[in-house]
């Protein structure tokens, strides 16, 4: 007897009480299921035409799924006809599928996490974990495919986060591109198809809420340096952020690398963390006076400028991760206690340092120059990140008009 292969909808609800699509492949009247992946509500299904009703917002691209889905499955049966003539409906049904990628959505999350523990990158790892266990817990389950991952289900995710975890928008924001990484990966892997795409168009748009970087002016970093009332750890933090202030807000990851073998010809060489770029400044007269206060602790052309790694298996990138985000965190805290004995309003961190770069270079510096300085791989990047500081023209346009 022939066999042949039919789109149903499964009478098994999951936990959300939708529905799952299947392709049934049937042999001497006995069946097998292959999922597609994707579940509907019951009444979004029209059994006389065995399509997904219009009620369903993605009909249309669910439809043209099932229709590629059925082609594919009745064209890999007539040759395997031809070829296995007794073989059983679930004999039929592997090899149809056994070069099938079905990984859910938490499977490739998982595979993409191992890749950033693997290249070392921990900062990434912990950062993309967080995002995961967030759609975990909206999820309740690690059962999650690609085709659920729907515009009905991004919004109530949205919903989700806003109300249960109160998460600021830039945050949510962040969530939703990672997914998007995420569905763009499953895509080239042929686990979903591109019509099942939420994001872009008139579906869901990813769009960050512009942000209020706020730097110090020249009067604020001159009162810092001038600060003569500081503890011990508050000198050596006051010295790590002008470091990275006077190298353009060198990242704190990047300052505490630093070596003494990186400095000569009176430059700094180094290659970021972020991106690996390589990078040569001129050494401001500044950090010359900040070098003095720690040459004495140099041992080796090898040993950090700085104390906080000196101590690290440098074998160990968890090791190194967690001195520091340590080093981070008290940087910061005393950075609490030198802005209040500054009299400066503002909040001060080490980041801060990077804004206040941009803050007093305002528009005196041209886009280009300032590129090569932040490092930004995109000059886009600098033009948005540096329209924060620049309010001249906007100042000047407003006084012509109302100072009269």
């Amino acid at each position: 007897m022939s066999s042949n292969a039919k789109i149903v909808l499964r009478k098994k609800p999951n936990s959300k009480g939708l529905y799952p699509l299947a392709i049934r492949i049937t042999k001497n009247r006995r069946s097998t299921y292959q999922y597609v992946g994707h579940y509907i509500d019951l009444e979004d299904w029209d059994e006389k035409n065995i399509r997904v009703k219009k009620s369903n917002p993605n009909a249309d691209s669910l439809n043209k799924l099932l229709s590629q889905e059925l082609s594919d499955a009745n064209k890999a049966l007539i040759d395997l006809q031809s070829e296995h003539k007794d073989a059983s409906a679930n004999q039929i049904k592997k090899e149809l599928y056994a070069l099938g990628n079905t990984s859910t959505f938490f499977e490739l999350a998982q595979e993409h996490l191992d890749e950033l523990k693997a290249a070392e990158k921990l900062n990434r790892l912990s950062t993309d974990s967080a995002l995961v266990s967030y759609i975990l817990k909206f999820n309740k389950s690690k059962q999650l495919s690609f085709q659920e991952i729907d515009e009905r289900f991004l919004k109530k995710l949205m919903i989700y986060l806003k109300v249960e975890h109160s998460l600021a928008e830039t945050s949510i924001m962040n969530i939703l591109v990672f997914i998007r990484l995420l569905f763009n990966r499953a895509i080239k892997l042929k686990i979903v198809s591109r019509e099942l795409y939420p994001f872009g168009g008139d579906k869901i748009k990813i769009k960050f809420p512009e942000t209020n970087k706020i730097g110090l002016n020249i009067i604020e970093v001159r009162a810092i340096e001038a600060l003569d009332n500081l503890t011990l750890a508050e000198m050596h933090t006051r010295n790590v952020w002008l470091f990275s202030f006077n190298f353009a807000g060198m990242r704190v990851t990047d300052v505490l690398w630093i070596k003494w073998s990186d400095i000569y010809d009176g430059r700094l060489h180094y290659r970021m963390n972020k991106n690996s770029k390589l990078l040569s400044l001129k050494i401001p007269v500044k950090v010359l006076k900040i070098l003095d206060y720690y040459r004495d602790d140099k041992r080796y052309a090898t040993d950090f400028v700085f104390p906080e790694l000196k101590k690290a298996n440098l074998d160990d990138a968890k090791d190194i991760y967690n001195k520091r985000k340590t080093a981070t965190k008290k940087f910061n805290d005393n950075l609490k206690s030198i802005a209040k004995k500054a009299k400066i309003d503002k909040k001060v961190t080490m980041h801060i340092a990077r804004h206040t770069f941009g803050n007093i270079a305002g528009d005196t510096i041209h886009p280009l120059m300032l590129q090569k300085l932040y490092r930004h791989s995109d000059l886009k990047t600098t033009l948005n990140y540096q329209a924060n500081f620049i309010h001249k023209e906007a100042d000047d346009a407003l006084d012509s008009v109302v100072n009269f």
